[in-house]
């Protein structure tokens, strides 16, 4: 398949801006996919330090209700058996 003369000949007509058009889109395609790969790794890492925070929040919390059910016991008073029911769940457990 060769391609048309007149393909050829425009592209003679018009040279350097033709040119110059095709290399500035490849250059912004460049840049648009180097920007969006850095923003999708930030996104990444930013995801990655959340879970790490949940899983903390969720360990003291975790901790919070043992300490009290300790202490509750030591003092010989009933535990908030709600508060630790609570715990188990999807929703933020503290409600006080």
């Amino acid at each position: 398949m060769t391609p048309k003369p007149d393909l050829f000949i425009q592209l003679l007509e018009l040279g350097f801006s033709v040119a110059a058009a095709v290399a500035m889109g490849f250059f912004i395609v460049l840049l648009i996919k180097y920007i969006l790969e850095s923003v999708v790794g930030q996104a990444n890492t930013l995801h990655g330090m959340i879970m790490a925070l949940d899983n903390r929040v969720r360990t003291m919390n975790n901790e919070v209700i043992r300490i009290d059910t300790l202490i509750c016991q030591m003092v010989g008073i009933r535990p908030d058996l709600d508060r630790i029911s609570r715990t188990d769940g999807q929703k933020d457990a503290r409600k006080d």
